[in-house]
């Protein structure tokens, strides 16, 4: 509904700002921009959904593999401790647990076809044991709010974008996100354990965390000493190490359950075509619509307006050129998309705007589309505390993002 809305203001606004840009200051050419706007995005929206054909194939064939090997299995063992303590009213015996972790975990490698069914199911079987079948429990809550962080090991959907506008290196963003999804799930976790009175000082729960959350801050603090240059080539190498060992034990876990890796990764790659599909006409509504906003005036009056702000308050403005992506990714993940998108047609791929939507639309998910689809799903309309925790871990992922772009690609 959010996104409906969306789409009207973009074409509403560019009408009334062009009428008044014809009428008052006697602009003839400004309708003409915005109907050639409208072809020319349409042109680019159907062409980018094209070219993601083959990323997408090559990436959904290479998940498929993981999937078959037992990655997902894997990390499911791997964070069940945490995640038992995370919901201590469902008990470790509760069968929402199961598809929570399988949930979480396929989250984390990017597996959206796997996490939302898992995602769905858990929510279902929570709400089972939920007393109160209208109101949000304790456990759905903290689960949504895990989901709207958006904690991602592998970001997917942006790298293949930022190959399809041109990136020299499409990967170079994997660090900055890994980073700032870490802080956007922090910040998520820790207000909802305050609303619910969880011990975030229990052991287990601070080895898994604490641990991390040192590992990270000694990350930051090292790279924060280099200089930039440095910064960069470490950036790119560790990325595609990262990346690649990805891979290999994708197929090595394969092996060693003995899958047979070339028809998983053809059954996985032949999603890739339809996928590509699905993708166009919510690519070319949101990108157009977009465009007209744009060839208006209306977007630079808006990130003109917010630029002389941040001047103002003695802040580096760099930055302002990515917020449509971070203003829009609470609402809508198609709206980012496009967002990041035209950032990238517009000034760049490799441009710092380009790289900082990029990172913005990586570090969380989408605040109120997860909660109506899931809340939705098992017919709860009062969701308490949900919505504030998922727009903390959403600005914390998004000041994460932005100042991380600066410290890796400024």
């Amino acid at each position: 509904m959010a996104l409906n809305y969306i789409f009207i203001f973009f074409f509403l606004a560019a009408f009334v700002v062009a009428l008044i840009k014809l009428i008052v200051f006697g602009d003839v050419e400004v309708f003409p921009n915005l109907v050639q706007s409208t072809f020319d995005m349409a042109k680019t929206g159907f062409e980018i959904s094209l070219g993601l054909t083959g990323v997408l194939t090559l990436w959904l064939g290479l998940m498929r593999v993981g999937e078959k090997g037992g990655i997902v299995a894997a990390m499911t063992r791997l964070i069940g401790p945490l995640l038992k303590r995370l919901f201590p009213e469902l008990g470790k015996d509760h069968p929402a647990m199961g598809s929570i972790m399988m949930n979480v975990a396929a989250n984390m490698l990017g597996l959206d076809n796997a996490a939302t069914p898992m995602g769905l199911k858990a929510m279902k079987q929570m709400q089972e044991s939920n007393k109160s079948k209208d109101v949000a429990s304790n456990a759905q809550i903290m689960f949504l709010v895990l989901n709207t962080s958006g904690l991602t090991v592998i970001p997917i959907s942006v790298m293949v974008y930022r190959a399809q506008m041109g990136a020299a290196d499409p990967s170079d963003i994997f660090l900055p996100i890994l980073l700032a999804t870490f802080f956007s799930t922090i910040a998520g976790l820790i207000s909802v354990a305050i609303y619910q009175k969880i011990n975030l000082f229990d052991r287990v729960i601070l080895a898994y965390l604490g641990g991390f959350a040192l590992f990270i801050g000694a990350l930051i603090w090292y790279l924060s000493g280099l200089p930039k240059e440095e910064v960069t080539i470490i950036s790119k190498v560790v990325s595609n190490v990262l990346l690649f060992s990805i891979i290999a034990l994708f197929i090595i876990m394969a092996l060693i359950r003995k899958v047979n890796v070339y028809e998983s990764f053809i059954e996985g790659a032949k999603e890739g075509f339809s996928v590509a599909i699905k993708i166009i006409p919510y690519l070319i509504a949101i990108l157009v619509a977009i465009g007209v906003f744009r060839a208006s005036g209306t977007m630079d009056i808006l990130i003109d307006g917010v630029r002389h702000l941040v001047v103002a308050l003695g802040m580096n403005p760099d930055f302002v050129d990515a917020l449509p992506t971070a203003l829009m990714k609470p609402l809508s993940g198609s709206g980012a998309r496009g967002m990041m998108v035209e950032t990238m047609q517009t000034f760049g791929a490799d441009s710092f705007a380009g790289k900082v939507a990029s990172t913005v639309q990586g570090a969380t998910d989408t605040t109120f589309y997860i909660l109506a689809v899931y809340f939705g799903a098992v017919g709860i309309s009062k969701t308490r505390y949900a919505v504030v925790c998922g727009l903390i871990a959403d600005f914390a992922g998004i000041i994460a993002s932005i100042l991380l772009a600066y410290l890796f690609f400024h």
